[in-house]
């Protein structure tokens, strides 16, 4: 799947917003990507993670792990795609942790997946948790990278779509400054 296309599907079913948003991060941005606009058709969702898969079919993947929330669907699909167990992590305690008995076996070659990438935050915790479980990870899969770039996991990372969108520390928001209304997307109480 062509860059074009994912952005031409993302644009199709309303998952770019413009407006004045806070991110999960803390940082303010003019453009917010609602990836559950896409996710919530099984054949995109499908499709978009074929082509993650495909990305990633020559690092002898063993599991598949994403955080919690977005990241449970893609890492089930992706696992689906390269025929591996697929898990997920979540917040214990403000840290990202396994739960619910999920296991990462010493020298497991882990792939993660993450929907939206802005600082890599959530990426690098999740990588953490499969290092200090003795797991190896080899690659991280994102739908959809913000960062310009600027995110950097120490291994192979491939985004299906890339956004060149700033985002701002609070304090030096221009459209805080124009007095635009702030509105605060996602799930992750900050």
């Amino acid at each position: 799947m062509k860059e074009a296309e994912v952005r031409a599907l993302f644009i199709e079913t309303g998952a770019i917003l413009e407006g004045h948003f806070l991110l999960t991060s803390g940082l303010h941005s003019p453009l917010y990507v609602e990836k559950f606009q896409v996710l919530q058709y099984p054949r995109h969702t499908e499709k978009l993670c074929a082509a993650l898969a495909e990305r990633f079919q020559d690092e002898q993947v063993e599991l598949v792990v994403g955080p919690v929330t977005g990241g449970i669907i893609l890492a089930h699909e992706v696992g689906k795609q390269l025929g591996t167990r697929a898990i997920f992590t979540e917040r214990e305690n403000g840290r990202m942790a396994l739960r619910r008995g999920f296991v990462i076996e010493p020298g497991q070659r882990v792939l993660v997946v993450e929907d939206i990438v802005t600082t890599g935050g959530s990426v690098k915790e999740v990588i953490e948790v499969i290092r200090e479980q003795g797991g190896t990870p080899v690659g991280v899969g994102i739908l959809v990278d913000r960062s310009g770039g600027k995110a950097d996991f120490g291994i192979p990372a491939r985004a299906l779509l890339h956004l060149a969108v700033p985002a701002y520390q609070p304090a030096d928001c221009p459209l805080c400054r124009d007095g635009a209304a702030l509105t605060k997307r996602g799930s992750r109480k900050l």
